[in-house]
């Protein structure tokens, strides 16, 4: 899905070839521009500011190195990414990526693949020009710094001078008065920043209660996400199979009005359809295989968090509820904590998803699932400020299981965002799932198939009709424990499943388009052969786009440290 005023320049010297790139890029939502002369497109990119460039590697008889130096050299189109197009083989691969082209598709190409790139390409230049932004903010800011540094040094030698050249009281005075004054004011703004801070903390505080919404709002969140669910699994099982079907009719219209010297052309673009339409027909099928062996083995992981005072260990509490189940507040608005008294301890709520690696109840996971607080900007603030976080419970749900089990950290890695943990499944029996940590596991453009909890809780109520989520809802008054065991006994807990393509293979991580979002987090992502080749850890935007796993290689160094 391409993003609002994305725009793609297309070198392509074959015209038939440059038409269907139009029709292919325009489609996805492109602004697209395809000059057919060389010093016409070098003149677009720079005026249009183009994110991406597909390049003939001969485009009007140039040769490919000579363009790759008009765009990637020194000059006002260096930001652009370039997709060199290449007739030949694994080869030219190597050589355009030498030469400095960021990517390399060779023909002919599959449209969706050649998508997948354009993607990931439009990706990175939005993390490099974000990082550019950033990086002149801060040094927009060092100036700042070292500017007031400068004038707080001549202040001070202005002070001295007035001591040293004996001047009258008078002018002492006065500059003392300054300082005094210049004093106050950092000491003012020191003081608005902690106030600040501690407000934020407080904030933080009232965020970490028992309910993850009110019963309304989870009901209404329920509905809502379960009319984009339905809509949703319509369009991406059916639109594509439906438009190579159309685009098959299409061609046979064609080429019964067509000329003889028309009818082999169209006669091979049906075939290259047809055999496109057998392939998602076949990825369909695999895909099926998949979710029926391995579905049940993928869980869901419920992680409450609690958090305690550093120097006695004792649990923050409430001071009290009110009536409506909020927490008690002073006159500032602000809950009231304690160590003592009865009131409820201070919880957070946290979902993510987990798969079985082995029958002794081995699971794999995100690091961020099993300690919320690493890395979070939110448990962050409350670093300094004489209180941690600490697990206070950890259960997983199995999808066609009424039970809870309970689950503990076996192992962290230090090198991923990927955690091992058991949980104690007695006699339940599932699948355990294979993991292909390999070179060859993970190819670019390949279909996967991804599982897991995304959205959460409000994804697993969705899966219920309107009345079954008032009654699960208002029987346990909100509280998201009781929820998910009503929900398990309805047999209603199961993971959202999606398929998609690779769209780059990286040492640290795996890029594809399968759809998911925040809660899918630790869910595996299978090739078509039924492997895992990566652990589910961080999404883009929304419900869709791009997310990125863990390669499966960082897991298995992982469960080889642990046995």
């Amino acid at each position: 899905m391409s993003a609002a005023g994305d725009s793609v320049l297309v070198l392509e010297g074959d015209e038939a070839s440059r038409r269907e790139l139009e029709l292919l890029l325009e489609g996805a939502g492109y602004d697209v521009s395809s000059p057919d002369a060389c010093e016409a497109g070098l003149r677009a990119a720079r005026g249009k500011d183009a994110d991406v460039l597909l390049l003939d590697e001969q485009f009007s008889g140039r040769q490919c190195s000579d363009l790759l130096a008009e765009f990637k050299g020194a000059s006002a189109t260096a930001d652009i990414r370039v997709i060199l197009l290449s007739s030949e083989g694994a080869g030219a691969r190597v050589r355009g990526l030498d030469l400095g082209a960021d990517d390399v598709v060779t023909r002919p190409w599959d449209s969706t693949e050649l998508l997948a790139r354009v993607r990931t390409q439009l990706r990175a230049k939005k993390a490099l020009d974000e990082l550019r932004t950033r990086l002149r903010i801060s040094e927009e800011g060092q100036e700042m710094s070292r500017t007031a540094f400068e004038t707080l040094a001549v202040t001070e030698k202005m002070t001295r001078d007035a001591f040293s050249l004996g001047r009258s009281l008078k002018i002492g005075f006065g500059m003392i008065f300054a300082a005094i004054l210049v004093m106050a004011i950092i000491y003012f703004r020191f003081s608005r920043r902690a106030a600040t801070e501690t407000q934020r903390n407080y904030a933080l505080i009232a965020r970490l209660n028992r309910n993850l919404a009110s019963q309304e709002e989870l009901v209404e969140r329920a509905r809502k996400l379960s009319e984009q669910m339905q809509a949703y699994v319509v369009r991406s099982a059916d639109t594509q199979k439906r438009q190579l079907q159309k685009q098959s009719e299409v061609l046979r219209a064609q080429m019964a009005q067509a000329s003889s010297d028309q009818e082999g052309a169209l006669r091979g673009k049906l075939a290259q359809t047809e055999q496109r339409l057998r392939q998602v027909e076949s990825e369909s099928a695999r895909a099926e295989g998949i979710i029926r062996t391995y579905a049940p083995s993928v869980c869901l992981v419920h992680v409450v968090v609690g958090v305690q005072d550093e120097a006695s260990g004792r649990p923050l509490r409430f001071f009290g509820l009110s009536s409506t189940g909020e927490p008690l507040r002073d006159a500032k608005g602000n809950p009231i904590i304690t160590l003592g008294g009865t009131g409820p301890e201070i919880r957070v709520e946290a979902l993510g998803t987990a798969f079985l690696v082995g029958k002794d109840g081995l699971l794999l996971t995100n690091h961020h699932v099993v300690e919320p607080w690493w890395q979070s900007d939110e448990f962050g603030d409350l670093k300094g400020q004489g209180v941690r976080p600490v697990i206070a419970e950890m259960m997983a749900y199995f999808p066609g299981s009424s039970n809870p089990y309970p689950v503990t950290t076996v192992r962290i890695s230090s090198e991923a965002d990927v955690a091992l943990v058991r949980a104690s499944l007695g006699g339940l029996k599932r699948e355990a799932l294979r993991l292909d940590g390999s070179n060859g596991a993970a190819v670019n453009g390949e279909p996967v198939v991804l599982m897991g909890y995304a959205t959460g809780l409000d994804a697993v109520l969705a899966r219920a009709d309107d009345s079954t989520v008032r009654t699960i809802v208002s029987s346990s008054n909100g509280d998201p424990e009781k929820i998910l065991e009503r929900l398990a006994q309805k047999d209603l807990i199961r993971p959202l499943i999606t398929q998609g393509h690779l769209g780059d293979v990286l040492s640290d991580k795996i890029v594809y388009d399968a759809q998911t979002t925040s809660g899918g987090s630790g869910g595996p992502v299978f090739n078509y052969e039924g492997k895992v080749i990566g652990i589910n850890y961080a999404v883009l935007q929304g419900f869709g786009g791009s997310n990125f796993g863990i390669p499966a290689q960082f897991a298995e160094r992982l469960l080889k440290a642990a046995q």
